[in-house]
């Protein structure tokens, strides 16, 4: 089968940076060493460049997981351009595209059924046509001004902020090259690959928590290297929730960011999957995995419906628990009498108990499965 013919602009761009920062950074660290200023603006631009991807490019634009001020737009807008990715249209249009076809070869621009090469840079490198410059499935972002806008200037922006920035940052320092190398070349290639472990690592490497209907996986390592996307498993099944990480000790600095723009006017509407739907999926995994494990174990059929009841019994307490919280946030308000807010305090807490309580026997059951299948393993 012959091959696609190479981007060549693309194929100039992410071979010709990496072999310049490879060379040309330590060169320069050991010939005049880098300072404070340079380092702290190396920091700087990665998180920038970083969150503008992730945030904006991503959660904003692709999935519309929330909406964001127009300066908040602006900024991702700019900042995006900077990251070297492509215009927010055909970023977003292609992420579609992954998402509707996931792991379909034909269709997926970056199916990592395809392999980890094609998947990581191989896509970008030549031109397999797949969606290419087809923004049918983008025609609400086309409506934002400040897409459109990005769009059509999206070269200028790119090398203004590639080039002059950081070498009018690096002039105004009194070192002109420190921060070109720090902050444009090397951020640049970092910023590349980590986005690019997102579309390989994250659906090769990880857990899958709450479906394996695709390859996505949940990683914690890659989640630091990439502003909280690591979380992958998670974003594949529930793609319009605004947060990856959706516990609170889950490093999601890109949740903690658009938290804090809606704490100060400038992003509303930010989408949360409920409790119910994150623990139904869950559950029903650890319920899959379980019952495969029983295929070839001896006294499967006891097990199994051990396994069937308590998780039944979880779901029903785990559903009665979201039902009547519901019910309690509408009503709290219309409650004028103290022993009806008694009462449903402590119907709450009688359904938060029993809810606590087929959580822990389940995990106990899942435990003595292990236990009991060790040997069978052995």
């Amino acid at each position: 089968m012959e091959k696609a013919p190479f981007k060549v602009p693309n194929l100039i761009v992410l071979t010709l940076t990496p072999l310049l920062a490879a060379a040309l950074v330590p060169w320069y660290g050991f010939a005049v060493g880098f300072d404070a200023f340079e380092w702290s603006a190396f920091a700087a631009f990665m998180a920038i460049t970083g969150l503008s991807i992730t945030g904006g490019y991503h959660r904003l634009w692709a999935h519309r997981a929330y909406e964001a001020h127009w300066t908040v737009r602006l900024f991702w807008a700019v900042w995006g351009a900077c990251a070297l990715q492509n215009s927010i249209l055909h970023w977003a249009a292609d992420h579609r595209q992954h998402h509707r076809f996931v792991d379909r070869e034909e269709r997926d621009p970056y199916a990592a059924t395809r392999g980890f090469w094609h998947s990581h840079i191989g896509w970008i490198l030549r031109e397999y046509q797949i969606g290419a410059d087809d923004f049918s499935n983008v025609k609400d972002l086309m409506r934002d001004p400040i897409v459109r806008w990005q769009h059509r200037y999206y070269i200028p922006l790119a090398l203004a902020t590639n080039v002059a920035v950081p070498l009018a940052l690096g002039h105004l320092h009194g070192r002109l090259w420190g921060v070109f190398l720090l902050a444009g070349l090397l951020r640049l290639v970092l910023n590349h690959h980590f986005t690019f472990f997102i579309n390989s690592l994250a659906h090769i490497w990880g857990r899958q928590t709450y479906t394996d209907e695709n390859t996505a996986r949940d990683n914690f390592l890659l989640a630091l290297f990439t502003y909280g996307e690591g979380y992958h498993n998670y974003h594949h099944r529930f793609q319009y929730d605004y947060r990856n990480g959706v516990k609170w000790w889950h490093f999601d600095p890109t949740k903690w960011v658009i938290r804090a723009c809606s704490w100060m006017g400038l992003a509303r509407n930010l989408k949360r999957t409920s409790i119910l739907h994150i623990e139904k999926a869950r559950l029903s995994m650890q319920l899959k995995r379980a019952l495969e494990r029983l295929e070839h174990a001896q006294e499967a059929e006891p097990w199994r419906r051990r396994l069937e009841d308590a998780h039944h019994r979880f779901l029903a307490a785990l559903e009665d628990f979201s039902r009547f919280r519901q019910e309690w946030g509408q009503a709290r308000k219309q409650l004028q009498e103290r022993f009806e807010k008694l009462a449903m305090k402590q119907r709450y807490a009688e359904l938060k108990r029993e809810l606590e309580r087929q959580r822990q026997e389940w995990g106990l059951l899942l435990a003595e499965l292990t236990l009991r299948l060790e040997p069978v393993r052995a």
